[in-house]
């Protein structure tokens, strides 16, 4: 095993997907009903323990990343500090925002250098990744456990159906990425075709979501959204019938054109500019998945 890929791999996946995790986490807290307060206690939970998580790959991570995802912005925006603060005003629920100045702080490693990963570091980053795991198999558990509830009319929650079934597939590819780390030692290649299916899928519900949470007023903002949902859609229905080819110039354009859309709505929301129920953490959330399926596609 080669333990400076190993150890690379695992912390820029947890750097990228632990915030993601605690973000899903603060998100179904936030739509949670006054009823169901061993929920929304149950969400708080996994926030707290993916925001440990997301610390300890920090510290692990400083100085050895790779410079592409330190620069991607998948990590973190220019919006992120005050969306943090934002959502924590609006919201209630207590956010540890010393993360996203750590973040800030990172160093990439030089991409000549073998780092010679240490047997101890190692070992710590195993240690982060059966902690993944352990909680993933929880959250996992528990987002369908909602969506059940909420299919069969036993619960009542602020987030689309459509959005609970959206994170349990983002949480399920992060368990798979873990797995295939500590089975393989490496990330195995996934093609082209399965990486572009699996995010322009996304893509294509993140411009559903927006454009369900928008108010109705904002009539250009909606028609856009619909358009990006349109247009993923049908590059959803190509990748599916393709069989190796891929249409990555097209999912790259395309995601470009969203990015740019996300980022303006992002501004916009935290500058009270755009009528809407999106969290301005859920605008720079959506941000951050467009510019890390970018990166994916320019390399």
């Amino acid at each position: 095993m080669n333990y400076n890929d190993y150890a690379v791999s695992s912390l820029e996946l947890h750097l990228f997907f632990g915030r993601i995790m605690k973000e899903h986490a603060l998100f179904l807290k936030a739509g949670f009903t006054p009823v169901n307060t061993s929920f929304s206690q149950r969400a708080e939970y996994f926030k707290n323990e993916f925001e440990k998580l997301l610390s300890r790959a920090i510290t692990l991570s400083d100085g050895i990343i790779g410079h592409k995802v330190l620069k991607s912005d998948e990590l973190v925006t220019d919006f992120t500090a005050l969306a943090e603060k934002q959502t924590e005003q609006f919201t209630g629920i207590s956010i540890n925002k010393n993360l996203t100045q750590r973040e800030l702080k990172l160093r990439s490693g030089c991409s000549k250098c073998n780092h010679n990963i240490s047997t101890e570091k190692y070992r710590q980053v195993k240690r982060l990744n059966r902690t993944a795991l352990n909680l993933l198999d929880g959250l996992i558990t528990f987002k369908e456990n909602i969506l059940n509830n909420v299919l069969n009319c036993r619960m009542f929650t602020m987030n689309y159906p459509l959005l609970i079934e959206h994170i349990i597939r983002e949480a399920k590819l992060y368990r798979k990425y873990v797995s295939m780390l500590e089975e393989n030692g490496c990330l195995s290649e996934e093609s082209m075709k399965e990486i572009e299916c699996f995010w322009n899928k996304i893509m294509m519900e993140h411009a559903m979501f927006i454009r369900g949470l928008l108010d109705p007023s904002e009539a250009e903002l909606f028609n856009s959204a619909d358009s990006f949902a349109k247009n993923y859609s049908k590059l959803l229905e190509t990748c599916h019938k393709a069989q190796a080819q891929t249409m990555t110039d097209e999912s790259l354009s395309e995601t470009i054109k969203f990015r740019d859309f996300k980022q303006a709505g992002t501004q916009g929301i935290e500058q009270c500019k755009i009528r809407s129920v999106i969290l301005p953490l859920l605008a720079d959330h959506v941000l951050r998945e467009a510019n890390h399926y970018i990166r994916l596609l320019k390399s």
